[in-house]
């Protein structure tokens, strides 16, 4: 007979409130809520609760917020709620007093297919090596960043021209079954693990830089339209312009062109209201764009009240 689970819940970012809301309205009792401490944000730097933090007060679900996750006040607070079940979703990584605390185990939900991109931004490096397919994985936590056991997995196709907005909205919906699928089979006391393979050639998911985020235009153009794709809406991919001097861009939405050419990666094309720049096999066309100090508009906008220098490129990289 399955148990009513007593769950103390970890995460921040609206991926882990799809989450917790569905096991919110479970049959589960979702006893507190852990998540980052609020931190001023904007140019006003006004005080910024997590999507978490928000939908738990809501639901008056107590919340936690500790800035150090082995303070014994903390480790007292947590124990006292006597939960049977810890699920982590986009959170720090814990300590062993912390996740080996409940019962039955504290589970994560990672947005790929594990053992394959591990790390920080899954849904992003799925998206810029140009993958077919990833999915969603719930594992019991270890010492290491995503290496415990596997519980389970749900596969999810990545579309020709998907984007991570899109993939992020589907990849929510595909978590929240999931984990609420691994909680009811480990109240039920039917979940099989699988060890995680250790291997040197496992694509890796590490986190998102002001290099990593920046475009090579020597480079193929598929590859380069992909970079675009996996990183909007955030972070953006940006592009280092070379006119006066360096000045980097904003790149938000592209189209590719496979084309020979005799033309110096980062070169740049203006024609019929459009701005397309030389990659190894073709042209990216820009199609929406942020200069510096000035709003993203789309290339036909920029071009009608800005000119680019004869001699403008962008840096190749």
């Amino acid at each position: 007979m399955n148990r009513i689970l007593k769950i103390i819940f970890f995460g921040t970012p609206e991926f882990a409130t799809g989450v917790l809301e569905k096991l919110h309205h479970s049959q589960h009792e979702v006893v507190a809520v852990v998540t980052a401490v609020d931190k001023p944000a904007g140019r006003g730097r006004k005080i910024n609760e997590s999507h978490v933090k928000k939908y738990a007060l809501a639901q008056n679900i107590p919340v936690l917020q500790p800035p150090n996750l082995k303070a014994p006040e903390f480790l007292e607070e947590l124990k006292s709620y006597g939960a049977d079940l810890q699920v982590i979703v986009a959170f720090r990584m814990l300590p062993k007093v912390v996740w080996n605390m409940p019962e039955l185990g504290t589970f994560n939900l990672h947005a790929s297919l594990l053992p394959e991109y591990r790390g920080a931004a899954p849904i992003n490096w799925a998206i810029i090596n140009r993958e077919t397919q990833t999915g969603v994985t719930t594992f019991f936590i270890d010492d290491k960043i995503d290496t415990g056991a596997i519980i389970d997995q749900l596969n999810c196709p990545i579309d020709k021209d998907e984007n991570v907005g899109s993939l992020y909205g589907k990849l929510m919906l595909l978590g929240s079954e999931l984990s609420l699928k691994t909680v009811n089979d480990i109240a039920a006391g039917i979940i099989s693990t699988k060890k995680q393979p250790h291997s040197s050639t496992l694509k890796e998911a590490p986190k998102l830089n002001s290099s990593n985020t920046t475009i090579k235009w020597n480079n193929k153009v598929e590859h380069i339209d992909a970079l675009v794709r996996g990183l909007y809406p955030y972070p953006v991919a940006k592009a280092v312009l070379i006119q006066e001097q360096p000045e980097t861009i904003k790149i938000y939405k592209t189209a590719i062109e496979i084309k020979k050419h005799t033309m110096q990666p980062g070169s740049i094309i203006i024609e019929d209201d459009t701005i397309k720049v030389a990659g190894l096999n073709g042209f990216i066309q820009i199609i929406e764009l942020q200069l510096p100090n000035k709003k993203r508009m789309e290339a036909k906008s920029l071009l009608n009240g800005f000119k680019f220098h004869d001699n403008a490129r962008f840096d190749k990289g």
